[in-house]
């Protein structure tokens, strides 16, 4: 039935597991994002909806769950870091992953001197710190905008990040090479 105001008739949309299926083949970096409650506890969850947006100011966005406790911390401090995880974190992006309420108590991290944000020291290889500019409600996610204010590297050595994609974790530095023979990312050989 066409739309009253513009005449369009609405399309069907797509099966939400056909959308997961779709955004499981864009494999994207690895990201924990962190934020302190007002009451000075530490939250965090996994996160690779992770997006620059603008280098006059510096923006980038984050992606999070509407129902999530560290949105709701992270709106309330209007404050955040993106902790860019190394190759060898895919169990503390697992861990993030999981909502298990001891996370911090599982990985070494620190407040950073100036903002206080948590960054996880051993296993992100960067860290920014984002003041929130903006949050955008979409769906069942609220986008969040942050202006990063500083950029702190916790590698002392070129690292290789943590990729998510086809449905598993890997990293540049292991990637098979199909020259040689190995499987294929889409799982064709």
């Amino acid at each position: 039935m066409p739309e009253p105001v513009t005449g369009t008739v609405a399309q069907p949309l797509v099966d939400p597991a056909q959308f997961r299926s779709l955004m499981a083949t864009h494999p994207a970096g690895v990201a924990v994002v962190t934020t302190t409650a007002t009451d000075g506890a530490p939250w965090g969850m996994t996160c690779s909806s992770v997006c620059s947006v603008a280098l006059q100011p510096p923006t980038l966005l984050v992606c999070l769950r509407a129902a999530s406790p560290t949105l709701a911390a992270l709106l309330d401090v209007s404050a955040f870091a993106v902790n860019l995880l190394r190759d060898h974190a895919e169990p503390v992006a697992q861990l993030f992953a999981s909502g298990a309420p001891d996370r911090f108590e599982k990985v070494s991290w620190i407040p950073d001197p100036e903002s206080g944000m948590p960054h996880l020291i051993d296993d992100a290889h960067t860290a920014a710190d984002c003041q929130v500019s903006n949050a955008l409600p979409v769906g069942d996610h609220v986008v969040v905008f942050g202006t990063v204010l500083r950029v702190r590297t916790h590698a002392v050595a070129p690292v290789s990040p943590l990729l998510y994609g086809m449905r598993r974790y890997w990293s540049l530095a292991v990637t098979p090479d199909p020259e040689r023979g190995g499987p294929d990312l889409d799982g064709r050989r």
